[in-house]
Order: C-alpha cells, then sequence, then structure tokens
C-alpha cells in the first residue's frame, strides 16, 4: 500500500531521530532462498519472443537478474514481463484481452501464481484482486467489486500483495478496513480473517492492525507484515498469533517489509526521499541505500526484494524505473525506465508499483517450501 498518510508517526519520528540519515554499516548476510536449479519454467514457451528492442539504461548488467522481471506499472495500467536485457517478452492487457464489461485498472502488485502460469495482480485503488492466465492472456479469477470499496463476503478495500500459498489459498493485506485475510480457491467470502475490520487502523495486532500493506511469508512458515501507521512490522503465525514487533529504523512510510534471511529484514520508505534498508528484528539498521545529495534519489519506493546474489531488485515508483542495488558498491546496477521520465513506450515506466521475478525465480515459488507452513510451536486454529 502507498498513498495513505500514516495516522500515528510517534515510532517513525522517533527512529528516525536515532539514526543518522546517510548510508550505513552493510549487511553481509543479503541472501535468499535458492530457487529450485534446474527446474525449467512452465511459462518459458511464452517468453521466448521478445516483442521490443532492449530498453535498459546505459551501465546496466543483464547478469545479475537470474530470470525476467514481472511489472505492475500502475498509471499505465498494465503488467509487463521484462528479460534480463530490457526487452518486454509479455504484456497484458494487449488489444482483446479484456472480456466485456472487464477493466483493469491501477495494478498495484502482482506475483506469479505457485505452478507459474498466472498472475495474480492487486488492483488497489479499483478494490478488487485479479488473477490473469500467462498463457491465454485472460482474466481467470476475481476477488472484490470492482470500483465498489466494502468489507463484507467479496469486497475489499484497497488490498495489498496478494499472494498464492501453496494449497491455493490468497493472502492479502486489506488496509483500510485493517484487516489481513485467508480467500480460499476460487471463493467469493474469507475462509480467515486477521484482525477486526474497522476503519480505525492502529497498532494493536493481532487485534487491530496499522493500515496493514503487506504479508510476505517467511522461512519458519510466518509471515512479516508492514503497518504504515506507526512504522510496525510483526511476526504473525497462521493461528493467529503475533511473536514479536520492530521498528523499521529510521523509516517514516514503511512498504512491503520482507525477509531476507532469518532474522534479517528489507524494507523500503515510501517518501521522497526515500530508502532501501536491512535490519534486523531488534529494530538495528545493518544496511541502508540513500544516495547523497546531487546523485538521483528514490523516489517513493514501494517493494524490494532480494535476488539470489545478494542484490535487492526494486521499484522506485515515482522515479519511474525499476532497478537493481547492489548493496556491496551502493550502486544501481540495473535499470528499466528512464529516470524521472513517465511514459509508455518500451523503455518507459509508469509509478511501477509492484516486482517479482520470473518462475522458477518467484518469490512465492522460491519460498513454497515453507510458505503457508506453521511452525512447530504454533496451535494452529481451524
Amino acid at each position: 500500500m502507498r498513498r495513505f498518510a500514516p495516522l500515528l508517526l510517534f515510532g517513525a519520528l522517533a527512529a528516525a531521530c536515532s539514526v543518522t540519515p546517510t548510508r550505513a554499516v552493510r549487511t553481509t548476510t543479503s541472501t535468499t532462498a535458492a530457487a529450485p536449479g534446474d527446474r525449467s519454467s512452465p511459462i518459458a514457451r511464452y517468453l521466448s519472443t521478445p516483442l521490443t528492442a532492449p530498453g535498459l539504461q546505459p551501465g546496466s548488467d543483464p547478469s545479475v537478474l537470474p530470470a525476467p522481471v514481472l511489472i505492475a506499472d500502475r498509471t499505465h495500467p498494465r503488467l509487463l514481463i521484462v528479460d534480463q536485457k530490457g526487452q518486454i517478452v509479455w504484456e497484458f492487457p494487449r488489444p482483446g484481452d479484456l472480456g466485456p464489461g472487464q477493466s483493469f485498472l491501477v495494478p498495484d502488485d502482482a506475483f506469479f501464481t505457485q505452478d507459474g502460469k498466472q498472475i495474480v495482480a492487486t488492483e488497489e485503488d479499483d478494490y478488487v484482486i485479479t488473477v490473469v492466465d500467462v498463457a491465454t492472456h485472460r482474466i481467470v479469477y476475481r476477488y472484490g467489486a470492482p470500483g465498489t470499496p466494502g468489507s463484507g463476503p467479496d469486497q475489499l478495500y484497497n488490498p495489498d500483495d496478494a499472494m498464492q500459498l501453496p494449497d491455493g489459498e490468497l493472502i492479502t493485506a486489506d488496509i483500510k478496513n485493517c484487516r489481513l485475510l485467508l480467500i480460499g480457491p476460487g471463493a467469493h467470502a474469507p475462509a480467515r480473517v486477521f484482525g477486526q475490520t474497522t476503519n480505525a487502523c492502529v497498532h494493536a495486532p493481532p487485534s487491530r492492525w496499522g493500515s496493514p500493506n503487506g504479508a510476505f511469508p517467511m522461512a519458519d512458515g510466518h509471515y512479516v507484515v508492514t503497518e504504515i501507521n506507526g512504522d510496525w512490522v510483526d511476526e504473525l503465525g497462521l493461528d493467529g498469533t503475533v511473536s514479536r514487533s520492530a521498528h523499521p529504523p529510521g523509516v517514516f512510510y514503511p512498504s512491503d517489509t520482507n525477509e531476507v534471511s532469518p532474522g534479517v529484514l528489507v524494507t523500503v520508505d515510501y517518501s521522497n526521499p526515500g530508502r532501501l534498508e536491512t535490519f534486523d528484528w531488534s529494530g538495528r539498521l545493518l544496511w541502508r541505500y540513500q544516495p547523497l545529495p546531487g546523485d538521483a534519489q528514490l523516489n517513493q519506493p514501494s517493494l524490494a526484494v532480494p535476488l539470489p546474489n545478494g542484490d535487492f531488485l526494486m521499484n522506485d515508483d515515482y522515479n519511474h524505473r525499476v532497478v537493481v542495488v547492489d548493496p556491496r558498491t551502493d550502486r544501481i546496477v540495473w535499470q528499466y525506465g528512464f529516470t524521472g521520465r513517465a511514459g509508455a513506450a518500451p523503455g518507459y515506466l509508469d509509478k511501477p508499483d509492484g516486482v517479482d521475478l520470473a518462475p522458477p525465480y518467484s518469490f512465492v515459488i522460491t519460498r513454497a517450501p515453507t510458505m503457508g507452513r506453521p511452525s512447530p510451536h504454533d496451535t494452529v486454529v481451524p
């Protein structure tokens, strides 16, 4: 979730006062779960023919990415898959892809499904979760009523970061309803609600959440939940318990925090200038990327995910670009999109708001061995 001002800022401001606004200690633990080594992508045959010429910015190194990148391009509403050389190899919607009466607006985040054949996209400000089939370019499922916010069955109020669990359920943050949802395969009512459904979003997990904007899987089967209000991240088990909470240090507006490795988290600050940082559950800063004055500043980045080589893939929304940052050099080593210049032509983006890697390196596939499975110490509630 991106576009709502925090209501409770004490935690973020207090943390900011204790951290210098420059680059900090670098982490040496920026790794991610290994992707299945010799597993071929189930969508590879649909990605073999580039639709455009390469569109990378000068100095980009295609070798830093293990697979093409899925981009949710928000303001020119579309999903793109861009290969390592910056060639568009898949796009939705093309002319004729939408059926009668269908729309596809403001895609906020997008992730491949567990089998890699479909894409789950949240159209946050249109209040709907949409599943698109890669091969057919068709919408195959929707949860929510496009254009109509609500909190009842088949209703959402700014959903964010919907991901598919191995059993086919979707987990999503429902920001303005101050809750998290589990939605069964093909269902139109939630199977489980984490938190009281309300419009008063405050930090009191697990009964209340301060505008939750993501629930990302961890290696222990839990989920790291980001709360905008008060600058919080929490560890949530599927039994509904919260085992710990922390403040991302020096962050005003935390967005889409996720786990780099056990005990190490990454988040971005959806601010201008923004920042990308890693920290631990004590709130200790490990590394921060915040360009110095005179360099191109981050402008409201909303998601960063770790790559197998230790780099971070990030969408820098209001700079209209997707980048890879090397934490060893504090440099951008790959960039698609022109910094500060919006557009729809090949090589351009318009407020990209979500990224994932193509299978088998996609977010949920690499985390499938533990995703959705309770830890041994959890008490599962039916």
